[in-house]
């Protein structure tokens, strides 16, 4: 079967499901494989709960008339979605960066879909599964398209803009974060970079945080670019208020302030980045400024949350070196005495995990706080005057036995950890 006649078969059933456990009838089930998993061994399954059809690659499992066979389910997953994708002349905006994307993405969505049909990643669906799903759930009726990309390791952004031709492209930052797939802060550059790289040789657009100059290094040859910043940019904000929730001042290209919902200063480049987007696409300030102050963080993503007579800032969807030094910054200039740090380890920093989790004990150790707890991984490899403990549920079993009461707590770690388990014991 070519793909000119699979494109036919998905435009009859335009859902594509990869879990048996999420299929709807008329769904186009495609088996994937992992390490611990074998797709095509759920065929048959995927058939009886309703399945349309079932793109396998091997043949021991083909059901005549109901299954599909191809050499590889993925690529021909990948292929379909670029298939369709070059069905629309619609802009594509494609987002990467080390830290703040996800939310970077759902404040450019909530902006552009007060004007336009867009359709953007969910959740964080943007690796080499989720970037060809999130392409395919686009209907004809798309008028903007917004595509995060996630990486850990070189040509993996490369490989994510072929399928998704981005005519826009947007770097939120470069940090320390897969340090170990990247191999070295260098290497993390080169890999975001690959972004940049496709938008120049198609000579599309970026944005580019102009405080970052970085950023106007790796764009270098890139003719079409829309700035933000705190100075000296197409769009200039500065933040007039960021204890609990982020408020800013925008000085040119739009002005206004915006009271949003999101906790730390460090959110700024984001909200900046929001309304960089939403001026770029004529979008109305009125329209901007609504929808990003009602924009409501989950997820685990710079929450405010409330918990008797506690607040905590739960933060714990994501961490690395320069997301966590942002943080424990941000919240050492909150207002509040009952101050508790609830951090848990860092991964994929390869050699330097154990210099990097010192270096943030270090930096813990220049402000003042009620208490200090470390969970799990390469802390617990190091010595240091805190609490130390193997899992969040210990840390917030220590918590409920101090019984604190009016105390503020940032809770922050990398997805591993689960540290949002700590608020369980609140």
């Amino acid at each position: 079967m070519n793909m000119q006649e699979l494109y036919s078969i998905y435009q009859q059933y335009p859902s594509v499901q990869t879990d048996t456990r999420k299929l709807q009838k008329g769904d186009l089930y495609f088996a994937l494989k992992g390490p611990n998993f074998n797709g095509n061994s759920f065929a048959s399954q995927a058939l009886d709960q309703g399945a349309a059809y079932a793109v396998i690659d091997e043949a021991e499992y083909a059901i005549e008339g109901k299954t599909i066979l191809v050499d590889d389910v993925l690529q021909t997953l990948q292929q379909l979605a670029l298939h369709h994708r070059k069905q629309f002349s619609i802009p594509f905006l494609a987002i990467t960066g080390s830290n703040g994307k996800t939310t970077t993405k759902e404040l450019i969505h909530a902006v552009l879909s007060t004007t336009y049909k867009t359709y953007t990643t969910e959740g964080n669906l943007n690796n080499h599964i989720g970037v060809p799903l999130t392409i395919l759930k686009i209907k004809n009726d798309a008028e903007m398209a917004v595509i995060e990309m996630g990486a850990n390791h070189q040509k993996e952004i490369e490989s994510y803009c072929v399928i998704a031709l981005p005519t826009h492209g947007l770097i939120t930052n470069v940090g320390k974060a897969h340090l170990e797939g990247f191999g070295g802060e260098e290497g993390v550059r080169k890999g975001k970079g690959e972004l940049f790289d496709f938008v120049r040789s198609s000579d599309g657009t970026i944005f580019r945080m102009n405080d970052y100059g970085y950023l106007g290094e790796m764009s270098h040859g890139i003719n079409q670019v829309f700035t933000y910043g705190t100075k000296d940019a197409d769009v200039v904000g500065n933040i007039v208020q960021s204890d609990p929730f982020l408020h800013v001042q925008f000085t040119k290209g739009y002005e206004d302030i915006i009271e949003t919902s999101l906790v730390g200063g460090y959110n700024l480049p984001n909200v900046l980045a929001a309304v960089a987007v939403g001026k770029s696409f004529n979008v109305p300030d009125e329209k901007i400024k609504s929808a990003i102050e009602n924009y409501a963080p989950s997820n685990s993503r710079s929450q405010l949350v409330k918990k008797g007579a506690n607040k905590i800032i739960l933060d714990a969807y994501n961490a690395n070196p320069s997301s966590m030094k942002a943080a424990i910054d941000n919240f050492s200039k909150a207002e509040g005495q009952s101050k508790i740090l609830v951090l848990g380890a860092m991964a994929e920093l390869g050699p330097e995990s154990i210099n990097e989790h010192q270096a943030l004990v270090d930096e813990i150790g220049r402000h003042q706080w009620q208490s200090v707890l470390l969970v799990g991984g390469d802390f617990l490899k190091l010595q240091h005057p805190y609490q130390s403990f193997n899992k969040p549920e210990e840390a917030g079993e220590w918590l409920a036995q101090q019984n604190i009461q009016d105390a503020f707590l940032l809770v922050k770690g990398s997805r591993s950890m689960a540290m949002e388990k700590v608020l369980n014991y609140l």
